[in-house]
């Protein structure tokens, strides 16, 4: 079984990580939930949820991120509420 909230502790900071290069673009983005797959979903903010390269940044920044830090985790999606 999986602790989630050890997932959640390491899923935020990979977050973290990126946080200043998502805040240079005027954008940032929040854990929304990690599921029993598990698989993070992600709220993008800003200008993160307008841009047409968030998607690229998703996959290629935060997904690769939080794989490296969390092998656990098989994906990241974004999600809008």
């Amino acid at each position: 079984m999986i602790d989630k909230g050890i997932l959640t502790d390491k899923v935020n900071r990979a977050i973290e990580e990126l946080r200043p290069f998502l805040h240079a673009d005027g954008g940032d983005m929040e854990l929304v939930e990690i599921t029993e797959d598990p698989i993070v979903r992600v709220r993008l903010l800003g200008a993160c949820s307008s841009c047409s390269m968030s998607m690229m940044t998703l996959k290629a920044g935060l997904e690769e991120a939080v794989k490296k830090a969390v092998p656990e985790i098989i994906a990241v999606e974004a999600v809008e509420l």
